[in-house]
């Protein structure tokens, strides 16, 4: 029996996202995007709910790419609240788009989002450590920092608690506990 962290349950799609992908560093700016604004689209649910609609998500929101979202309209973005293989909520579809051009904003301004976002941990997967589920924050003085730094940017759906959840998700930080079998190979110490 492979042990897993306590969120996973026993279903085949999170089993899989937890032992293939969640906390395992990720570095390209498009897949940063991808999980920024999925995160923000959870906001109020449970994660899976996004990962069983993430497909249908790169889909309609043309793979993530910054520049497409950038430019929708009132017209693309009536379709996307019409598509139930989505959260239909407005505020999160705008948000998309606002933070889209934000995201450009930054690659206009010179920044790669990508070691922006990476900086928040000094470009390295935090290793806290912990032993049990109960030890795991909603958020953290990092997610905090990253929170202000993104609303200051003109970003929307990024509060500290999707921060952390975001940070989790692309491997800034290894909040697999001590005792699951992706610790160790995601650089938990011993």
């Amino acid at each position: 029996m492979v042990e897993r962290c306590g969120w996973v349950g026993d279903d085949r799609l999170y089993e899989a996202y937890h032992d293939e992908e969640w906390g395992v560093p990720v570095r390209d700016a498009r897949s940063l995007f991808e999980f920024l604004l999925l995160e923000g689209a959870q906001a109020g649910l449970s994660w899976i709910t996004v990962l069983k609609k993430r497909a249908r998500y790169r889909e309609v929101f043309d793979g993530f790419d910054p520049l497409v979202i950038a430019a929708y309209d009132e017209a693309k973005k009536a379709a996307l609240l019409a598509d139930a293989g989505i959260i239909r909520n407005r505020a999160k579809v705008d948000a998309a788009v606002i933070n889209a051009r934000a995201w450009l904003a930054m690659r206009d301004a010179g920044i790669d989002p990508a070691d922006w976002l990476w900086g928040f941990v000094d470009g390295r997967p935090l290793q806290p450590g912990r032993q049990s589920l109960a030890e795991v924050p909603a958020s953290t003085p990092e997610s905090d920092a990253m929170s202000k730094a993104l609303k200051a940017r003109g970003f929307k759906f990024v509060g500290s608690t999707i921060c952390y959840a975001f940070m989790q998700a692309v491997g800034m930080v290894n909040d697999h506990v001590a005792g699951c079998h992706r610790y160790r190979a995601l650089g938990g110490p011993d």
